[in-house]
Formats: C-alpha cells, structure tokens, sequence
C-alpha cells in the first residue's frame, strides 16, 4: 500500500466534446427563426484555440453566444474557458467576436491555488508543475477535503482532477 497518495489539478478542454458543442450549435443557428437570415456563424481556428462568432449585429451576436454557452453547459464543459474579446466590425454590415478558449493553469493562478490549499490547514502538500498542479499526502480524506474546497472556489478556470495514485 503507498504511504503517500496524489492527484494532479488541471484545465484542459476535451476537444471532442468542445466540436459536438460547436456543431450542435451551429445546427440550432441555422435552424433557428429568429438567427436564419442573420449571417451568424461560428468558426474554430484549432490552432490557436480561439473561435470568431460572426453575424448581422450585436443583438444577434449575443443570441450566438447564448447558444454557445448552453450547448457547452450541456457537453459539460465549462463556460469559463471563453474569454471574449471585444466586438469589432466586420464586412457588409455584420459584427466579428473573437473569443480565445482558455486552457491550463498560468503561474498566477497556480498561486492562488496552492494558497488556497495552504489555508486550509491540512497535511498535504502542492507543487506547481508547469501548467498542473499535484497535490500529495498521507490521508486520502484530506486529499478529498481540498478537491472539494477548491470545487467550492472560483479561480476563473475550470479545474479537473486527475488521479496520479
């Protein structure tokens, strides 16, 4: 039996479940009434990891990002990977959104983090590796006891909990 158990802290985006959200909502833009003469689209540039939503105006724009929103809420991913940057516009008549898709844990909210998990006065230890944080001690209960602390915060990612051993 280990004397020491652990787990790993990560932001990751599951791609598959990011491109069935994509395609359900671009199915449900061109189905949509009130969203079929728009010109709405929603683009995926993989590469950076950014999405361009387009379409007539502001207001349908944000009839897009609502759309979005829940077809990712029901993939089960997080909104909180969206960081939207400012509308811009774009030709004939229509508006441009680009929105870059977060992913991993910068060194400032690792910070935050391991505070967090400091501050809680448990027997466990945290050390930042790279874009993950692991998490070790000797009592699975404690281990438990900072999953659930830090499920109950916000740090602006959303966080998954990968077993190490």
């Amino acid at each position: 039996m280990a004397s020491e158990h652990s787990f790993d802290i990560v932001s990751k985006i599951n791609l598959q479940e990011l491109d069935n959200a994509l395609n359900q909502a671009r199915k449900e833009l061109q189905q949509r009434y009130d969203l079929k003469d728009s010109k709405s689209a929603i683009l995926f540039n993989e590469k950076d990891m950014e999405l361009t939503l387009e379409s007539a105006s502001e207001f349908t724009l944000k009839a897009v990002i609502d759309t979005l929103q829940s077809k990712l809420i029901k993939r089960n991913l997080s909104t909180k990977i969206l960081d939207f940057q400012k509308i811009e516009p774009a030709s004939q008549n229509t508006v441009r959104q680009k929105v870059k898709l977060k992913q991993g844990i910068n060194k400032e909210t690792s910070k935050k983090i391991t505070t967090a998990i400091k501050e809680l006065k448990l027997k466990v230890q945290a050390q930042v590796q790279g874009d993950e944080i692991r998490v070790s001690g000797k009592q699975i209960d404690d281990l438990q006891a900072v999953q659930k602390a830090l499920l109950a915060m916000d740090f602006g990612v959303p966080l998954q909990f990968v077993n190490y051993r």
